[in-house]
């Protein structure tokens, strides 16, 4: 009775005044129908069992924490890369940083854009995918986003897109209180990459929807931005078709909280589906949550997922994954792993992986590990006089190796490298 309480107080607080967008008629009902539903499960506590490691208090609170905008004088990830550019300063789109949204084989526009119109390949997909998930385990934070963004992009590729899609997030207001949503189709045969940088504002709630055809790619690569007070809850999912490949990977530095959910259905035969990321925590303050479920419903699915962490100074990390293989679905092949270096006896990690089979011929696997740098390893480059600071930024980075090899783009991951070594030099 007290937990249904807390949850109906906790909804209410955070409801209270909150007006849905206008839109088309389609988009209105979507909306309200996620109202709905959130109303319904109430937002979550830390008594939910999928927020037990991780307390959403701050997610949850009426008015968002502020966080002060960090001043990053780095050169703009991916800059080398030849790409289109879509820029969102505290969730609202500039047109004027962003390149052309016109491509070959794509089709882009904003989502208040698309929201707008009686008719639109969007309406069959706008909280669709976010709605399937909700079952057998309820994300009505996700449900909140559906119901209250305003902005993001709907993208659709009809062939290979040979430019990488860059969405740039932008914070400069340190109150700023950001729901974005993101939906991508990539229809039958074609190929698309998708780039996701930048902490995006005080406080961030993102879903992205992606729906793949048979016989489809969509790549994912994502870096949440430098913003040490930022908070944020990410949701991905995906519904993924006959021969077609969905992969993705998340690389976070700093922040005090951030959760991201993936959430990957797996429809079609011979389809593939890797998720993965890696994360470098430094200080009480940091706090990591990745949470995963993947759903085999067709024959011979590949999934993979690789979750690695570096914590120091009393960071936490989380991870939960589970696999979940229906009845039918034979000839699976899932893969699960997360694990953690802890670079002393303050920082901590919390693992919960699960598996779930009711098919009888499939290899399903899973292995969550703690532990300190090897002390042998770093004995044997100090023998061959590398210095110790060096020496354990060696070992980190292959630590982090199996993450980054997810990255089918190898000048992407190379980057993505170089950003982490430049990390963990400026944190000896």
């Amino acid at each position: 009775m007290a937990l249904a309480k807390l949850k109906t107080d906790t909804t209410q607080a955070r409801l209270a005044g909150l007006v849905l967008p206008k839109g088309a008629g389609w988009a209105t009902a979507a909306r309200a129908d996620a109202l709905a539903r959130v109303q319904q499960m109430g937002l979550p506590t830390k008594r939910d069992e999928y927020w037990r490691y991780t307390d959403p208090a701050s997610l949850t609170v009426a008015a968002a924490p502020e966080a002060a905008v960090f001043v990053n004088d780095e050169t703009p990830l991916f800059d080398a890369v030849d790409r289109i550019k879509i820029v969102f300063v505290d969730g609202v789109f500039d047109a004027d940083a962003s390149d052309d949204l016109t491509g070959e084989n794509v089709q882009i526009e904003r989502l208040a854009d698309a929201m707008a119109r009686d008719i639109h390949w969007a309406k069959d997909l706008y909280g669709v995918l976010e709605t399937r998930s909700q079952t057998p385990v309820e994300r009505p934070l996700a449900a909140l986003n559906t119901a209250m963004a305003t902005d993001g992009v709907v993208i659709r590729a009809t062939g290979d897109v040979a430019r990488p899609i860059n969405l740039i997030y932008l914070h400069a207001d340190p109150k700023s209180d950001v729901a974005l949503h993101n939906l991508v189709k990539v229809e039958a045969g074609a190929t698309v990459t998708l780039l996701e940088t930048g902490p995006a504002a005080a406080r961030l709630s993102k879903v992205l929807e992606v729906d793949v055809a048979d016989g489809g790619a969509f790549h994912h690569v994502r870096a949440q931005g430098r913003d040490h007070e930022r908070r944020a809850v990410t949701h991905c999912f995906s519904r993924i078709g006959a021969d077609s490949t969905f992969k993705s990977f998340t690389l976070t530095f700093n922040g005090v909280l951030t959760r991201n959910e993936c959430v990957i259905e797996i429809v079609g035969n011979d389809a593939v589906a890797h998720v993965a990321g890696a994360c470098v925590g430094d200080g009480g303050d940091f706090h990591h949550d990745d949470t995963v479920f993947v759903t085999h419903d067709a024959l011979n699915g590949e999934s993979r997922q690789v979750f690695k962490k570096v914590l120091r100074n009393g960071a936490t990390g989380v991870f939960q994954g589970k696999i979940l293989v229906k009845a039918g679905a034979q000839k699976t092949d899932g893969y699960q792993i997360s694990q953690s270096l802890l670079l002393d006896d303050d920082s901590q990690f919390l693992a919960k992986p699960e598996l779930e089979i009711y098919a009888d011929d499939v290899a399903c696997s899973h292995g969550s590990t703690s532990g300190a740098i090897d002390e042998d390893a770093l004995f044997y480059l100090r023998s061959r006089g590398v210095p110790i600071d060096e020496a354990r930024n060696l070992l980190t980075l292959s630590f982090l190796a199996e993450a980054l090899d997810e990255i089918a783009d190898a000048a992407l991951a190379e980057d993505l490298r170089d950003r982490l070594e430049g990390w963990l030099s400026r944190h000896r």
